[in-house]
């Protein structure tokens, strides 16, 4: 498998997160993003918490979620942490 263009800034790449969608020229992922996004930050606040990637790839990443919940929401889960794993002060942060 080759590097697929998924979008102008969404690609995959077999060398990277297993071709987990990711932003063109970085590692992060699609889901990571996405999960910025659910814990209540604005697209435009993403980056600023990920100064490498633009407001525009921010958009690119949450436009391929909306099109591909389902693939995203699994790799979401497949890396979600367990509940008995998290340190109770993270826990008492998330939870404010």
């Amino acid at each position: 498998m080759t590097v697929q263009s998924i979008s102008r800034y969404v690609t995959r790449d077999p060398k990277i997160l297993q071709g987990e969608p990711i932003i063109v020229q970085t590692r992060t992922s699609v889901r990571a993003i996405v999960g910025l996004w659910r814990l209540g930050m604005t697209p435009e606040e993403i980056p600023t918490h990920l100064p490498h990637i633009t407001l525009a790839q921010v958009f690119d990443a949450l436009s391929f979620y909306l099109d591909h919940q389902e693939e995203i929401n699994s790799y979401i889960e497949q890396n979600r942490i367990p509940e008995d794993l998290i340190h109770p002060a993270v826990k008492a942060v998330l939870e404010q």
